[in-house]
Formats: C-alpha cells, structure tokens, sequence
C-alpha cells in the first residue's frame, strides 16, 4: 500500500478523487487487486509482442538490442503501477430511494443515473477471476436502445445481491 501522504502526486489524485466520489460508495477492495491482474495480463502480453517484434524487426533494422523492449517494459510498468489504482479511485455508485446513479471514468467521466421505474430487469454476474476474489457485476437493462445496459462491476457478491433484491421490489412496488 502506497503512504500517499510522502507522495505529493498521490496525495493530489487521492483528494481530485475523493471530490470527484464525493458521497458516493466506493467499489470493492479486492476490485483494486482485479484491475492489477487484469493489467499485469495486459502487461506481460505487450512484453511478449515486444519481444517477438524487436526479434523480427530489429534483425532487419539492424536495430540495437532494446530498443522495442525496453520503452515496452517501461510502459507496461508504468501501466501496472498507475493505472489500477486510478481506475479504482474513479469509480462511485449511490443506491437512492428512486434511482441508481453510477459515476466513472477518469479522462471521460460518465455520470449515469438509472430511475428505478426505467429498469426492465437486473442479473448479477462473475466471471472466473471474480468468482476468486468474491466480487459480481450488477447489469441493469432498462428501456429504451441507446445505454440501455448499464454495469457496475466491482461489487462484493453479498452486496450485489442486495442490490438487485432491493431495486426488484421497488419494481414490484411500482407496479402495484
């Protein structure tokens, strides 16, 4: 865990985040430890390409030892160590009395707020690696064709359930 109280940068995007989420609930932990799976994957994929692409080209550039693996070994350590955290710190969601609204992105940000009248039927999903570290995806189908899927990953299984328990009987509720 990174002390961002020595790190002037981190300090700063931890307070730019912390007003960007502001009132809103935070992700799962583990979600954080996901994104870096999901990123070192990525990482090691770029690695390999760079690899085969410095064997290739560089043999018929006469190109210098690392000269394609060296700035790709720093960019995917550079992806891996900024990136998850951020993408972590981004994203927020409220469950209100009458909707649910879900802020994300950290260069685009989206603030998508689904009344709970809109919603056509909610699932809740896992995939392998989410299965292993306890965490669903909330997927919410509302009316509509343009954004009528809206997802909000990250959520402890638990929570995710009580999601959808919640917003279906306000479903109920709206059509009695």
């Amino acid at each position: 865990m990174t002390d961002i109280t020595a790190d002037p940068l981190a300090r700063m995007e931890e307070d730019s985040a912390r007003a960007y989420n502001q009132g809103l609930t935070p992700l799962h932990p583990p979600q954080k430890s996901l994104l870096k799976l999901s990123i070192a994957s990525l990482s090691v994929l770029l690695i390999i390409a760079a690899i085969v692409a410095e064997f290739v080209i560089g043999e018929a550039l006469s190109l210098a030892p690392g000269t394609i693996i060296g700035p790709a070994t720093a960019i995917a350590f550079f992806l891996f160590v900024m990136l998850p955290g951020r993408i972590y710190r981004r994203w927020g969601y409220d469950m209100g009395d009458e909707q649910l609204r879900i802020l994300r992105g950290y260069l685009w940000r989206t603030d998508t707020i689904v009344p709970f009248n809109r919603i056509q039927h909610i699932d809740v999903s896992q995939g392998p690696l989410q299965r292993m570290f306890g965490l669903s995806t909330l997927i919410v189908h509302t009316a509509g064709t343009h954004n009528s899927i809206v997802t909000l990953p990250g959520l402890s299984t638990p929570d995710a359930e009580a999601m959808r328990d919640t917003i279906k009987d306000h479903i109920r509720q709206d059509m009695i």
